[in-house]
């Protein structure tokens, strides 16, 4: 089988190369970039890629660049992208406390206290245990209700469409806009987030010298604002979602998009809202298919020119683009890039968000600040150690060329 592999990539080469140059001077740089996307296992019509210079807006490079794929993690950059543009980058996750009921004279609540879960997927136990303080410095000694946990800002659905089964839990902790410590217990991962997080903080309530009657419960409830927390801005939460891939953050952002801006806290109203941000801004939405917000799903579907359009428009807004850049891995030294690309020149200077699942591998991101790209690979399933190597090859030419 090893013979194979020297004779399978040369094929592959060909096809990638043939018709493109004659034989003569040393290739152009597209010649070269065409050669490099070359991968055993992958052929031409599965990989999609382009290069487009920062600078003057041209197409360097594109081969099946308006073809749609699946694009793995990439999904999360519309996502991180409507975001900014919506939210902005200072936006903060709250979280409150409400009452139904009243105060007494002698430090008693009658009546229930509320925790309401507006999408922070970085609520803590620490921030729970500040909640529980103010109750308690508001006077108030003696509930004579339940703590009821409400996440009603999204839908109770758990998980994104079209996802594998085994990605529940595996992939990313059940979803719900009131989550503590991203569904974690300690022993194991809560199907319950919003029980459980009102059944924190009715023991920290106790903890702080609050006495408390009712049990825990979850429902959608009201009541008037007690106490609230915020979370980190938008633009560190950012960090996770595309330099550390993560998934359960991209999909809370996805249905607070829906929730803030849209019809509702669901996956399907915040990829509508997605979708409408990246049509005003003019990317190219030919065979582009919103469906969760991490690429999990085998639903999603990205074009690389839809890609490249998103990171052009945000290089070219100052703002957009420190938080975009700040929030990526960056090639040798941070998030899923962190052992990749090591060489000289390109260490430290590629930025860009990864993406892998059994049917898709893809990069897209910066060269130097002088090139957009992307590329994506498919297969059932891809050899993504080989995609890996043909993105790296490509990238690696275009540091070059700079």
């Amino acid at each position: 089988m090893r013979l194979l592999l020297p004779v399978l990539a040369a094929v592959v080469v060909a096809g990638f190369a043939a018709g493109q140059v004659a034989a003569g001077p040393p290739a152009a740089l597209p010649t070269k970039l065409r050669a490099a996307l070359a991968a055993p296992g992958i052929g031409p019509g599965r990989t999609g890629a382009i290069a487009v210079d920062l600078a003057t807006g041209q197409v360097v490079f594109a081969h099946n660049s308006a073809e749609p794929f699946v694009p793995a993690s990439n999904e999360k950059l519309p996502v991180t992208y409507a975001a900014l543009r919506l939210l902005g980058p200072a936006y903060r996750f709250p979280s409150e406390v409400r009452g139904q009921g009243a105060l007494e004279s002698d430090g008693t609540w009658r009546g229930n206290l509320v925790l309401k879960g507006y999408g922070d997927p970085t609520l803590s136990m620490t921030k729970l245990q500040r909640l529980a303080r103010r109750i308690a410095g508001l006077g108030i000694t003696h509930v004579t209700g339940s703590i009821i946990g409400d996440e009603s800002f999204f839908d109770k659905v758990r998980t994104g469409p079209g996802w594998k089964a085994s990605f529940y839990i595996e992939e990313s902790p059940p979803l719900s806009a009131l989550v503590v410590d991203r569904d974690w217990t300690g022993k194991r991962y809560t199907t319950n987030p919003a029980y459980t997080a009102a059944d924190d903080l009715r023991k920290l309530l106790i903890k702080a010298g609050v006495k408390v009657e009712g049990r825990a419960r979850s429902f959608h409830a009201g009541g008037k604002l007690l106490a609230l927390v915020v979370s980190a801005p938008l633009s560190a939460i950012l960090h996770a979602v595309d330099a550390d891939s993560d998934n359960f953050t991209a999909e809370l952002l996805l249905k607070e998009l829906g929730a803030v801006a849209g019809s509702g806290g669901t996956s399907a109203d915040g990829a509508a809202v997605v979708r409408q941000v990246l049509s005003e801004s003019g990317v190219p939405l030919e065979g582009v298919r919103i469906a969760d917000g991490s690429g999990l799903s085998s639903l999603d579907r990205l074009t690389p020119q839809a890609i490249v359009a998103i990171l052009q428009d945000c290089w070219r807004d100052p703002a957009v683009r420190s938080t975009l850049v700040d929030a990526m891995a960056v090639a040798g030294r941070s998030g899923t890039l962190e052992h990749r690309l090591l060489g000289p020149r390109t260490r430290g200077v590629v930025i860009g968000k990864t993406g892998t699942t059994d049917l898709a591998s893809v990069l897209s991101g910066f060269v130097r600040g002088s090139y957009a790209f992307s590329v994506m690979e498919n297969g059932s399933p891809v050899p993504w150690w080989t995609a890996r190597a043909a993105q790296d090859r490509f990238v690696q030419l275009l540091a070059a060329s700079t």
